[in-house]
């Protein structure tokens, strides 16, 4: 079972159904048993880091993401929830992350240059920096669709795809058994479906 961790800053429906149209067992929940309970935990995100850093805290949900993360339970965060997975964000201030994936998150127009929109949205191609698991389906220059104003940034230990808009953005990440992407594999259609069903597959 994927328990899709609930709180109140997620494109939640979009994501069970995405999971359920692949097979998935998923329940959306903000129960702390029920996400220890679980195989693989999903971290879901929209919005603002603060916000959505303090919500996570406020529920106690980040003391268990970490401590299953860090018993080897795959973990996959989406969009902001990826950026949560940082040691830390410049949004708006400076906000401390989980810090499961080593780096900092920062605002794309430091370094995609003038004339490009911000935020950065719709259709990019993936370029493998790595090999993964997670990309076990898909090939290199596969699609998938992005909103997001801020990458991950210093933290190219753990890259392993790219997205050129302006410059090569981190696309995903991956240390260990905790990955993120900052795309939305629920928007992403087949591609994304693949992406969920490699995650889905992986073993704690």
């Amino acid at each position: 079972m994927v328990a899709i961790i609930d709180y109140g800053v997620g494109n939640l429906f979009s994501l069970k159904s995405s999971l359920a149209a692949i097979g998935a067992e998923a329940v959306v929940t903000g129960d702390a048993d029920v996400i220890r309970a679980a195989d693989k935990i999903i971290l879901p995100g929209v919005g603002a880091f603060g916000d959505a850093a303090a919500k996570l805290r406020e529920s106690g949900l980040d003391k268990v993401v970490i401590e299953e993360a860090k018993n080897g339970k795959p973990l996959l965060g989406i969009c902001l929830g990826m950026q949560l997975l940082f040691d830390k964000s410049f949004e708006y201030g400076e906000h401390e992350g989980l810090g499961l994936i080593p780096g900092e998150i920062r605002s794309i127009r430091d370094v995609i240059g003038e004339g490009l929109k911000v935020p950065h949205i719709g259709w990019n191609a993936l370029k493998f920096t790595k090999k993964n698991e997670l990309f076990r389906y898909l090939k290199d220059g596969d699609y998938v669709y992005f909103v997001h104003s801020f990458y991950g940034a210093n933290c190219d230990e753990s890259i392993i795809a790219t997205a050129e808009y302006g410059a090569d953005l981190t696309a995903a990440v991956a240390n260990g058994n905790v990955y993120g992407c900052q795309f939305h594999p629920e928007k992403s259609g087949n591609v994304g479906l693949n992406i969920l069903k490699s995650f889905c597959e992986m073993e704690a």
